[in-house]
């Protein structure tokens, strides 16, 4: 196999994924490099069908997520909950900017990641432009904590699925690994990230701002979101694939909502961002590709070395997924870490540790994870610019601290049990 010729495939396919040249869609240049791997002879059409069906689970995930996030903007949920945090700040834009982030950690925690950073954003620059205050500070917020509190529960983040596939482990177990680890990552966050905009964030609003009002469909959206919630976290509880209940659950707080009819299903079909399954789809056979071409033996090996080393394996298991995150987008080193892991399983806490790279590391930069830059988009649509170089130098503060911190707890909590 040429080694070299999979690997430029799949570099150029997720380069194209994170730089959009010639503005196509992400998913067109995931998919043409899924493509190129079959027709060059570089993994067998069987095999690339193979790696598009593990994926099932996940495409269902991000349907029903996708779908409430939708019904949720547009019957003006999250306009309502950012419109709130204005109003609860009474005129001080430091209690502005906490209120903000307990925001965007509930949405991450029961919408997952995507949501905060496609659907949090602009209802959060709407609301600071009411305000009129400086917007940026606190829409980096949305890009932050969307990867901060993605592993709080094993809904909040897909690269979750990924990464544990089969072996996501149920609700409870879940809580006692990781709900230590992401208050230590939420808690390092907000408060680099506070410090960093101390002075942007000083002084008083313009003026007090009323609550938005939620409307009596918006107020039924809310409770299927908060139903869907709980279905997830109880087949989470009993150990179940998370995606089949996510996407039916959604589809019936839809048509509850809705009131199934026609014109509003076509409304919120129009404003779900459906490329988004055959981008992860192509993401699948690109790794299956690169794990073809003998890469999920090196990962694995590293993870094993990371194994063998009592005092630092953890760390240095978690920073360098989060390196490979960085590099390649984090859904693509999930992909590769998580088929790494089921391969040659490791210690449990090094499996751990390694989610965290997946889903914290990010934080370093806008190529980290889709959550990300989807998030960068929005930005743009808002007329806010942000350069690589901006956000690097923020992240570059921001997330090893977390990271460091979340890590330390997961291995304080193997040694403890």
């Amino acid at each position: 196999m040429n080694t070299a010729l999979v690997w430029s495939i799949a570099v150029g396919a997720i380069a194209g994924v994170l730089f959009r040249p010639k503005d196509w869609p992400e998913a067109v240049w995931a998919c043409l490099g899924a493509v190129l791997m079959v027709v060059c002879g570089l993994l067998p059409l069987a095999q690339a069908g193979g790696a598009i069906v593990k994926g099932t689970d996940v495409y269902l995930f991000l349907t029903g997520m996708m779908l409430l996030a939708e019904l949720a903007r547009q019957e003006g949920v999250f306009d309502w909950l950012a419109s709130l945090a204005v109003a609860a700040a009474k005129g001080s834009r430091a209690r502005l900017f906490l209120l903000v982030y307990v925001v965007g950690i509930a949405v991450t925690v029961f919408l997952s990641n995507d949501a905060t950073a496609v659907v949090l954003t602009p209802a959060v620059y709407a609301a600071i432009q009411k305000a009129r205050t400086k917007a940026l500070p606190y829409l980096f917020i949305c890009a932050f904590i969307a990867n901060a509190a993605s592993f709080v529960l094993p809904i909040s983040n897909p690269a979750n699925l990924v990464v544990y596939g089969k072996t996501l482990p149920p609700l409870i177990p879940w809580l006692r690994t990781f709900l230590l680890p992401s208050i230590c990552s939420i808690s390092a966050t907000y408060a680099v990230l506070r410090f960093v905009m101390r002075k942007d964030i000083e002084g008083k609003l313009e003026e007090d701002s009323e609550p938005a009002t939620l409307s009596k469909p918006g107020r039924l959206a809310a409770w299927g979101i908060a139903g869907t919630g709980l279905v997830l976290m109880g087949a989470s509880g009993f150990g179940l694939d998370l995606g089949l209940p996510t996407c039916i659950s959604a589809v019936i707080a839809v048509l509850f909502v809705t009131r199934a009819r026609s014109q509003s299903l076509r409304e919120i079909a129009r404003g779900v961002s459906w490329s988004v399954l055959p981008l992860v789809a192509g993401l699948f056979v690109l790794v299956e590709a690169v794990n073809h071409a003998g890469a999920l033996t090196d990962v694995g090996r590293l993870l094993r070395w990371c194994a063998a080393t009592p005092h630092f394996g953890a760390l240095v298991a978690s920073f360098c997924v989060a390196g490979l995150s960085n590099l390649i987008n984090n859904l693509p080193s999930g992909l590769l870490a998580g088929g790494a892991l089921q391969a040659f399983p490791v210690s449990a806490h090094i499996r751990d540790a390694v989610l965290i790279g997946v889903d914290l590391g990010p934080n370093l930069s806008v190529t980290g994870s889709l959550a990300t830059v989807l998030w960068l988009i929005a930005l743009r649509r808002e007329g806010e610019q942000m350069s690589s170089w901006q956000f690097l130098k923020i992240g570059f503060l921001v997330m090893p601290p977390a990271l460091l911190l979340a890590t330390l707890a997961v291995s304080l909590l193997s040694r403890l049990t």
